[in-house]
């Protein structure tokens, strides 16, 4: 399995794994197969919302600083 996914395409197999599990009608070797692949996947997936989540925060501290800067400042357009 490639590590390479991206969020929407390793989600929409999960969910392709959940469904193939829920019929009910997999031997059980496809069964652990499916199962195995489904723990890599929400691992990966789970990695990516963390990266998501750390980039959302960082940009949200930089924008909060903008703003204190822009208050104090005066309300003074900052030129980046």
């Amino acid at each position: 399995m490639s590590a390479t996914y991206k969020y929407e395409e390793a989600l929409a197999r999960l969910e392709y794994i959940a469904e193939q599990l829920e019929r009910g009608d997999l031997t059980l070797e496809e069964a652990l197969a499916f199962f195995e692949e489904g723990i890599k996947l929400v691992r990966i997936c789970s990695k990516m919302l963390d990266e998501a989540e750390g980039k959302i925060q960082v940009l949200t501290k930089d924008l909060n600083s903008i703003s204190a800067l822009k208050d104090y400042i005066g309300g003074l357009e900052l030129i980046e």
